[in-house]
């Protein structure tokens, strides 16, 4: 009775229903070349490529203004009565957010908090229109905050507008701050200027890729680190401290010292008033965390806390009685677009050229995150960088005009003290602090990225937001390149009954082929890990390549030197010879004695013969070399993804070196790529030809064993291999059928 697989209990059986088979020819790449004919390349002329790019039709000049102007396409397809109330109440609730955090972080951007307002209003007008992602919230944002704010106190240090100063004991500075916010005012727009002009240029041409030099652990250690630099400077607002402000490395120290060392002048109510904030806002927060669920509109809660500050600080009088610092007076309206100042673009471009890096990396990734959540496409070239500084601007991408320092008019006194704006930005950097759990999480999953985000975090603190993000690119780079100078090298065995190949040190049935070896590297060969891959072989084959190879010579030469000798002495007796044969008078012993020497001569010569075959190649075995019982080495290359001159160079010496201790040596795997690679650099020739070359690794193994090796003479193929035909046709080289049997789960 015969046990129905599906019901069997053995899954060994189950296993092996799921099968397939195939029989065909073995492919070479010089065979495949014949089967698959190559396509031929049209080249098309440069002019007429540009006549293409160039040429304006209707439906490409509209094609055009879709793609840049997106809002066109979506906004009739807007469904308004499932979407629209959303998003008026997401609008509000973002918005009512946004006023209080958009003040705050202008403090970090060393800009008055009225152009934090300014910039929570202006980019998502520009961002509505332009942008592609549905859900990114447009405004200002911690990270950009303090490395703009790192630029305008560099500039516009306070002790450049020092108006009047005290020599006495308790010297006090003077400083102009309405010609300080004014400078400082002019050095971010005008940084804001150039970031948007970064970002026009990068999407024109389009070169969107460059956020993938921002990988994920990168980002996280690089605002972590942001937010402790945030965290620092606001600590003097929170002790009521006036402490001065340092800029590049160990600028966050030398901060961290001078707070220490004015804790004592802490002003008291200043704290009071921070530490109430900070408690009640991070109690309503987890308040607001618990009900969000249950109401569509959040708890203003930051909007609150500055109402309610603001009240008290004019009622009580908090500045006149306690010396608490307050932000002063807010302009009303809007103010005038005036065009930047460029005096100081030297000193700008390369920080504009971080931020819209940073800005863009930062932006692409949050849309790319929704985008797949909710089914859709966000292009990485459409982003105006400017939209999330944090100071005045309107879209540079489009019509070059920044918002400045216009006149301020119908001013409104705000009695809202600092320490409550800058409660606010500490309690909302709790998000970003929470970052530290992934270290726990990276120790666990990848040490390498736990690498990158801890050098991130510690090269941002202590070199800068700039320089530290430099650092962290580099450093981020630099573990790419060391991770393929460090690669897993292995030797692949057949798992049996299967055309698969797994390493023999990690997979108990893979088994090693008798008199083959197939060697695999997991990373592309080039030039800073080629000579380590042909180390890296010769370990695992188990030979010494180069003994071997020098004990052959050594041989060859000791035998040419005894090959000389032996032609002396053949060239003695025949000058012996002929002095013999002049004794005429002697023929018997003439005779005899010539004779004698054909027969000495002819031994000689036999003797000579033997030991170097002739014109025949000198073969380990010929020499009293002990032959390796390895008669074939297959390179794996199907994880390699392009070559270079030094890897060409470096296979070609396998080649050789492996031919002079008769090992042939095959690839396998080889993308089309690679072989245009091949050709490109003069791989192929008379010693080595796409022949070499194998479609499968299967293939490759099969012809090795075909070559050296009759199917009569093979025992059953290690129990497991797919079984061979082998015919010889006269004048044509052997055919190699396979019949496989394939088992998947």
């Amino acid at each position: 009775m015969r046990t129905d697989p599906a019901n069997s209990s053995d899954p060994t059986v189950r296993l092996r229903q799921n099968t397939y088979h195939v029989e065909r020819e073995l492919l070479s790449v010089e065979t495949l070349e014949v089967l698959t004919k190559r396509s031929e390349k049209v080249e098309v002329p440069i002019q007429d490529r540009l006549k293409k790019h160039l040429e304006c039709s209707q439906s490409k000049a509209k094609s055009l203004l879709f793609r840049f102007i997106p809002i066109l396409v979506w906004i009739p397809k807007y469904p308004y009565k499932d979407w629209l109330l959303n998003d008026i109440i997401s609008g509000l609730s973002v918005g009512i957010m946004q006023l209080p955090q958009s003040m705050a972080y202008a403090l970090l951007a060393g800009v008055p908090p009225a152009f934090g307002l300014y910039t929570a209003f202006y980019p998502v007008l520009i961002y509505f229109t332009f942008g592609t992602s549905r859900h990114v919230s447009i405004g200002t944002f911690a990270v950009l905050s303090v490395m703009i704010g790192t630029v305008t106190e560099r500039l516009a240090p306070d002790g450049d507008f020092v108006i009047s100063s005290d020599n006495s004991t308790n010297a006090t500075l003077v400083i102009d701050i309405a010609a300080r916010d004014l400078m400082r005012v002019k050095v971010a727009t005008l940084l804001t200027f150039f970031s948007g002009v970064y970002q026009i240029v990068l999407g024109l041409i389009k070169f969107g890729f460059v956020v993938t030099y921002l990988s994920d652990p990168l980002v996280r250690g690089y605002t972590t680190a942001a937010a402790i630099h945030v965290l620092i400077s606001q600590l003097k607002y929170v002790f009521g401290i006036n402490i001065p402000r340092y800029n590049g490395p160990l600028s966050l120290i030398y901060s961290a010292i001078d707070i220490c060392k004015a804790l004592p002048l802490t002003n008291i109510a200043t704290l009071v008033i921070s530490i109430i904030v900070m408690v009640t806002l991070y109690a309503l927060k987890l308040l607001n965390d618990y009900i969000k669920s249950k109401s569509p509109l959040p708890i203003p809660i930051e909007l609150l806390e500055v109402v309610i500050a603001t009240v008290v600080s004019a009622n009580c009088n908090l500045t006149g009685k306690y010396g608490v610092d307050v932000v002063g007076s807010i302009p009303k309206g809007l103010q005038a677009p005036v065009l930047p100042e460029f005096e100081m673009s030297s000193s700008i471009i390369g920080d504009a050229f971080a931020v819209a890096i940073v800005g863009y990396g930062i932006t692409i990734s949050l849309g790319k995150i929704f985008g797949l959540k909710h089914g859709y496409q966000v292009d990485s070239n459409q982003v105006t960088e400017s939209h999330f500084c944090i100071f005045p601007d309107s879209d540079q991408g489009n019509t070059g005009i920044v918002l400045g320092n216009g006149p301020p008019c119908n001013d409104c006194s705000l009695s809202l003290v600092q320490a409550v704006l800058a409660s606010i930005i500490i309690i909302n950097l709790q998000g970003m602090f929470k970052q530290f759990r992934d270290i726990c999480h990276f120790w666990k999953t990848n040490k390498v990225d736990l690498m990158i985000w801890v050098v991130t975090l510690l090269s941002t603190v202590l070199l800068g937001m700039d320089i530290g993000l430099a650092a962290s690119v580099g450093f981020a780079l630099l573990t790419v390149i060391f991770q393929t100078q460090l690669p897993t090298y292995s030797i692949l065995g057949q798992v049996p009954m299967t055309d698969i190949y797994r390493d023999i040190t990690k997979f108990d049935t893979a088994k090693e082929i008798s008199g083959i070896k197939i060697f695999q590297s997991t990373a592309t060969i080039y030039f800073a890990n080629a000579e380590l891959y042909e180390e890296a072989l010769k370990k695992k084959m188990g030979i010494d390549v180069a003994v071997l190879i020098t004990k052959k010579k050594k041989r060859i030469l000791k035998l040419e030197k005894k090959q000389k000798k032996m032609a002396k002495k053949e060239k003695k007796a025949e000058k012996k010879q002929k002095g013999q044969s002049l004794n005429k008078e002697k023929q018997v012993e003439h005779t005899t004695i010539s004779d004698t020497l054909e027969n000495r001569s002819i031994s000689v010569n036999m003797d000579m013969e033997q030991p170097g075959s002739g014109p025949e190649k000198h073969t380990l075995e010929s020499l009293g070399l002990q032959k390796p019982n390895v008669h074939s080495l297959i390179l794996d290359f199907s994880p390699v993804n392009f070559v270079d001159s030094v890897c060409i160079k470096i296979i070609k010496n396998i080649f050789r070196d492996f031919a002079e201790i008769e090992i042939d040596v095959y690839l396998s795997g080889c993308h089309w790529s690679i072989i245009q690679q091949f050709e490109k650099g003069e791989f192929f020739g008379k010693t080595i030809t796409k022949s070499h070359l194998f479609h499968s690794l299967h293939d490759a193994v099969l012809h090795c064993l075909a070559k050296h090796q009759l199917p009569s003479e093979q025992p059953a193929l290690m129990n497991g291999h797919p079984s061979l035909s082998h015919s010889q046709n006269q004048g044509q080289e052997a055919s190699v059928s396979t019949h496989m049997q394939c088992f998947f789960q």
